[in-house]
């Protein structure tokens, strides 16, 4: 048992400390153990979570998970210590640093009018600090561990800011319907390799046109998910009820199941 002095309210500085205590000789084995790749998973499962705590508006749950990031960030930052690259006041340095600079509406004397001007100065400041001459060096910089939608979204945006985009959401139509016409094509005709290769493009289009709806595609994709999943639990129950065999009705007869339970959705509103 390490010498430790219990509180009744510990702070940032506590937590840091107790992460230090585990990473060390007579702590916790699986704790020293850990290497920036071998916990890099649980950074993002944590980061999920908490977005789960906001999604259910469950302010318990989101202080929870916001406590578990925050280990993850001193986690990682402990490692670095260990190995001399930088601590932790090294990463708070940085970031309040980086907020400081790229608020010169707040800590210096450049005016704005609106949060377009706050957003355009944050960009512009960011590709200097980052010696993006371009916007696509800035494009580059994207993060392809990004989910596959956020970062076409994130790419596309990118190109609009070098005027590289459709005039009016009726190009980024035409550019679907064209897509998936050659997906089409690849699929009677092509290798797996050339359907995959087709079929991303598709989603590149869908991304462009939910850019131009002002959605975001992610959310967008999840929300659909979410209700596929719903209607599918109902058409199970309907089923079940009825005494029908998923396996082995036809598709159209589950198809009805999946109308009515569709139908009873809009009932409901």
């Amino acid at each position: 048992m390490v010498d430790y002095t219990f509180k009744d309210k510990y702070g940032f500085e506590d937590l840091v400390e107790i992460m230090a205590i585990l990473r060390s000789p007579g702590g916790c084995p699986w704790d020293a153990e850990q290497t920036h790749e071998s916990i890099k998973k649980d950074f993002i499962e944590e980061t999920y979570e908490a977005i789960e705590g906001i999604n259910k508006k469950d302010k318990d749950l989101l202080c929870e998970e916001l406590g578990d990031v925050l280990l993850q960030v001193v986690f990682h930052a402990q490692i670095s210590s260990e190995s001399g690259e930088f601590d932790i006041s090294d990463v708070t340095d940085g970031i309040c640093k980086k907020l400081i600079e790229r608020h010169p509406h707040v800590f210096a004397n450049i005016e704005v009018n609106s949060t377009d001007d706050v957003l355009t100065n944050w960009d512009t400041i960011k590709r200097k600090s980052k010696g993006q001459k371009t916007q696509g060096s800035s494009m580059q910089k994207i993060p392809r561990e990004l989910p596959a939608l956020m970062r076409a979204q994130k790419i596309q945006s990118k190109a609009k800011k070098a005027g590289f985009d459709w005039e009016s959401i009726e190009g980024a139509y035409d550019s679907l319907e064209s897509e998936i016409k050659e997906l089409k094509c690849a699929a009677e005709n092509e290798s797996k390799e050339r359907i995959k290769d087709e079929l991303g493009d598709v989603l590149f289009s869908v991304v462009n046109v939910a850019r131009f709806l002002a959605v975001d595609a992610e959310e967008a994709l999840t929300g659909s998910s979410d209700k596929f999943m719903n209607r599918y639990l109902k058409v199970e129950t309907m089923a079940a009820e009825r005494g029908i065999n998923m396996k082995e009705s036809s598709i159209e007869e589950l198809d009805k199941l999946w109308v009515e339970a569709k139908n009873s959705e809009s009932n409901k509103d």
